[in-house]
């Protein structure tokens, strides 16, 4: 029971609830108080010990993050003794961290560095023997380098209490205390599924994306390659936050331009193989269900999710669906259908995808997504690297004319577009798989139940009488509670599972801005049902490009040609847990 308070902050009455952490209320007043180890909605770790504050009646500072509030207590947030205390704690940290701000991948964007610079800190006061470890790039997807870390332990919650992976944690004791992985392996041998969750986490350096700028760079500098480009339904809705746009600014047009201006041959968007997605995934789920098929079926289009199954649950890979992701589906579709109609040698496009997943990388890099030699996809930016290419040619996005994508990809339905929320792939799904047992559409296309960034939500949608079974899941630990229900025979009644490997799904991605909270994560999600409220085009099966790209290559959905193309297998994974 919540019971309402007042206590003194700074010398004014203020609101608060009885045993609330004292930093949550100091937010809720818009307080800013600096914190290194808080991670939203996680209980207190009390790592950091930056948030420090005087409590009238306690002799020592008291971390704000785990002192409870009591009534009529007396709190100074920014004296002399707390923001002495403060600076020497960031002072302490700054003794064993590397001089290399000018090369860090978060030089821009440090919170180490920006409390320094708040604090007036301009020269290095504690001077001792500095540690040194080696940096693990052994992963396709993160980079992890322990001599930036500052243990504040967040990459080691996030993945342990939101993800349920585990892949890295705390390891020796005292003054030798590192983050590591198990037997200090490297992070390709381990659990780790790519999600890039703890490098949003980190505050530092220690964890980023393995970036995949230089060798973009060189194959569009090399004229003997013809360079393609994708781009993910939710990064158009995000990237514009890097160049001071509103969150949720929709700069799809103008990212169209940038990336023409940045020397791609052509530029498609992957929201036209989310639609080619959903046609394939409602034919086989379709299929399943009348013809006894293994179910539920879960959804395939997150590569975290793909490679979390395969590690931890590889007993349920009959129930992933065959099809590969939207990134996938184009990169093969680009090398075939579209090399065949511009004439071009496979091996002579050089395919680029822009997603706002680091696991992306690591799916690009999978053996099963390729054939003759070559990859589907060869390279991988983050929105965050798109970002930074653009940056550095020094365009200026505010004002490009926005243009269209590249035709045959250029249309795509909102139903794709909307796969960037949690409960998107599931609603684009629902509409065409109506389609397809009825021969009607859905009266009313918005599919409300599956909607909403609550970690698991289920519904039935009744299709012609069929009693179809839903649900829809963010976040892998959400995800292994669902698993664990279904396994032990409490969910008979789900025919289809959603799956979205990071909070929020992609709006939430490992590889979006730094910064992404909750906040901007319903405000992305937001952006993009207005996108689909307010265009026509609202169902995949409808998509003119998709209907011609079956007529004219695939014929139908789930052929033998697009079996070939567009599906993949799984298998089970060893690693050193």
């Amino acid at each position: 029971m919540s019971v309402p308070v007042k206590i003194e902050v700074n010398s004014r009455q203020v609101d608060a609830v009885q045993g609330e952490p004292l930093l949550t209320a100091l937010c809720r007043i818009g307080i800013d108080v600096p914190t290194l180890c808080r991670y939203e909605g996680l209980p207190p770790a009390g790592a950091c010990r930056i948030c420090v504050v005087e409590v009238e009646g306690q002799r020592a500072l008291v971390p704000s993050c785990a002192f409870p509030v009591a009534a009529g207590m007396k709190v100074k947030t920014h004296s002399d003794r707390v923001v002495a205390a403060r600076r020497t704690i960031v002072e302490l940290l700054l003794a064993d961290h590397p001089d290399d701000c000018l090369f860090c991948e978060r030089n821009r964007n440090c919170e180490l560095r920006k409390l320094a610079e708040s604090f007036g800190i301009r020269q290095r006061r504690y001077v001792g023997q500095r540690s040194t470890y080696p940096v693990d790039s052994s992963g396709e997807s993160i980079v992890r380098d322990p001599g930036k870390c500052i243990k504040c332990g967040k990459c080691v919650r996030v993945c342990e209490e939101i993800q349920h992976v585990a892949c890295i944690d705390f390891v020796n004791r005292s003054s030798k205390t590192i983050i590591g992985t198990a037997f200090d392996a490297g992070l390709n041998v381990s659990s780790c599924v790519n999600c890039g969750q703890c490098v949003a986490a980190c505050p530092t350096g220690a964890l980023v994306a393995k970036s995949h700028i230089d060798r973009v760079l060189g194959a569009l500098r090399d004229p003997s390659q013809h360079v393609v480009v994708q781009h993910a339904p939710s990064v158009s809705i995000a990237l514009g936050e890097e160049f001071g746009f509103p969150a949720g600014t929709d700069v799809m047009g103008v990212m169209h331009a940038a990336l023409r201006q940045l020397g791609f041959d052509a530029v498609f968007d992957t929201s036209f193989s989310a639609d080619l997605t959903i046609m394939e995934e409602a034919t086989e789920l379709v299929h399943r269900v009348k013809n006894g098929g293994v179910l539920p079926m879960f959804t395939s289009c997150s590569p975290g999710w793909i490679k979390y199954v395969e590690t931890f649950y590889p007993q349920n890979i009959p129930n992933l669906s065959t099809c590969k992701s939207p990134q996938g589906m184009l990169g093969a579709v680009i090398k075939t259908f579209y090399a065949g109609k511009k004439g071009l040698d496979p091996k002579k496009i050089y395919s680029v995808s822009v997603m706002p997943c680091t696991a992306k990388k690591f799916e690009a890099s999978r053996p099963e997504l390729g054939r003759d030699g070559y990859r589907d996809v060869d390279a991988v930016l983050t929105t965050r690297e798109l970002a930074q290419l653009i940056r550095r040619f020094n365009l200026d996005v505010r004002h490009l004319s926005p243009e269209p994508a590249d035709s045959p990809f250029g249309i795509r339905s909102t139903a794709g577009k909307i796969f960037g929320a949690t409960g998107g792939v599931m609603e684009a799904a629902v509409r065409t798989a109506y389609k397809f047992i009825t021969g009607g559409e859905l009266s009313d296309l918005k599919v409300e139940a599956v909607r909403g960034l609550n970690g698991i939500k289920e519904a039935h949608v009744d299709i012609a009488g069929l009693n179809v079974g839903v649900a829809v899941v963010n976040g892998l630990g959400n995800a292994r509670k669902l698993l664990d229900q279904i396994n032990a025979g409490e969910k008979r009644d789900i025919h289809f599972v959603e799956v979205m490997t990071c909070p929020g799904g992609c709006v939430g991605g490992g590889g979006q801005p730094y910064g992404t909270d909750i906040g901007k994560v319903k405000i992305r999600t937001q952006s993009l049902y207005h996108i689909d409220e307010t265009e026509a085009l609202r169902t995949s099966h409808a998509n003119p490009e998709i209907i011609r790209i079956y007529k004219e290559f695939f014929g139908e959905p789930n052929s033998h040609k697009a079996h070939d193309l567009l599906h993949t297998h799984y298998h089970k994974r060893e690693t050193l847990m």
